[in-house]
């Protein structure tokens, strides 16, 4: 069974910047990142497929990127510019479709909680 383990969550003061990384076990056609506030439902934040297309959610597009090192089988997620309102903890999933719905993803990590705050 495919593992993936985030790491690179934190507390960072608002502006700052955070590097998230999702490991995974084996290879793996898309990588989402979805993250969970309290209270809220968990949201799509962006994917990447093996072939390199990727995409973002409106609240983060320019501010987050995404990419992929196929040869470790390694996603990261540079979050630039970051606001007290991308406070969640934030998962990686593995699935056979690249999207940002969260039905779609079979494996997910266990999560990295991010934090922005003065």
């Amino acid at each position: 069974q495919l593992q993936l383990v985030e790491s690179g969550g934190g507390l960072v003061q608002p502006g700052g910047s955070l590097r998230l990384t999702c490991a995974a076990s084996g290879y793996t056609f898309a990588i989402g990142w979805f993250r969970q506030a309290p209270g809220k439902e968990r949201e799509g934040v962006s994917w990447i497929s093996s072939l390199g297309s990727r995409s973002y959610a409106d609240s983060v597009k320019g501010r987050f990127t995404i990419s992929r090192d196929n040869a470790k089988n390694t996603v990261y997620l540079q979050m630039n510019s970051l606001k007290p309102e991308d406070t969640a903890v934030y998962y990686c999933a593995a699935g056979d479709i690249a999207t940002l719905s969260s039905m779609m993803y079979h494996y997910w990590g266990q999560g990295t909680q991010v934090t922005v705050s003065s």
